[in-house]
């Protein structure tokens, strides 16, 4: 009898323990999932901030970009139009001056109407800064078209330029906003990159409309930091982002500078 309860003793003992290894792994296995599930959350957070400092920081160059090109066109206005025009309203009261001669009132009204005509001038480049006509006349194909003229006329570059892409569709805005990052593209292509040939392809790609942009300039590294947010490529894919596309960038240096970005 003794030693059936002794076996019995021992069984129960067998089967408390492989119930408390159940119960040990069991939880075990609630604190791994419950850590792993903690940090994995924590991750997403993590990562939620970063594209929120990101946003902040695109937004910012946005504002900052926007400030200067506040900044220039009132300085322009400043120096070029109100300069001119207080100088014309002068010229205009010399007129009235008694006794003139017929010289001196000519050179008087030459010099009011040259003062007008550069004005005049000053002011529709100042237009043209602000939104391009050809765009709101012609669309966003011209509109590269003349910029590409307009940089070839240099004779320090050669731009080429292929579309195959319908741009008609297209609201103003978001021609501009394409106009704004090629024409930022070629200005850091000459100023930094010092390239001397340039090429610009839209075309479709995996039904995305895609440009492909590349200079033989001095390049950079690309990998550096602080080379991916200067102020010129943060504004670049602020305008990126609001046409609902994305963008690679490569650079070495002495190897030139290519960028490829899709848009919506």
């Amino acid at each position: 009898m003794n030693a059936i309860n002794l076996e019995n003793n021992e069984i129960i003992q067998v089967v408390f323990f492989i119930l408390l290894a159940f119960i040990s792994m069991f939880l075990v296995l609630i604190m791994f999932f419950y850590f792993s599930r903690k940090k994995i959350v924590q991750i997403e957070v993590d990562k939620k901030n970063l594209e929120i400092e990101h946003q902040k920081e695109l937004l910012n160059s946005v504002l900052i970009t926007q400030e200067e090109e506040r900044k220039r066109i009132a300085q322009d206005l400043h120096d070029d139009i109100s300069s001119k025009l207080n100088v014309v309203s002068l010229n205009s009261h010399l007129l009235k001056t008694p006794n003139l001669n017929e010289t001196e009132q000519l050179e008087i009204t030459n010099n009011i109407i040259e003062l007008t005509q550069k004005a005049l001038e000053n002011s529709r480049r100042i237009a043209h800064d602000l939104l391009p006509p050809v765009l709101e006349k012609f669309g966003l194909h011209a509109g590269i078209e003349e910029l590409v003229e307009e940089f070839n006329s240099t004779k320090t570059v050669k731009v080429l330029y292929e579309n195959s892409i319908d741009f008609e569709s297209y609201p103003i805005e978001k021609h501009l906003h394409i106009f704004r990052i090629l024409q930022e593209l070629l200005n850091n292509s000459l100023r930094h990159g010092k390239a001397t040939e340039v090429s610009i392809q839209f075309t479709t790609f995996e039904g995305r409309k895609t440009c492909t942009y590349i200079d033989n300039g001095l390049g950079f590294d690309s990998s550096r930091e602080e080379n991916q947010k200067g102020l010129g490529m943060m504004n670049i894919e602020s305008r990126i982002n609001f046409l609902g596309g994305n963008f690679s960038f490569t650079s070495k240096p002495n190897e030139g500078v290519k960028m490829v970005f899709n848009f919506n």
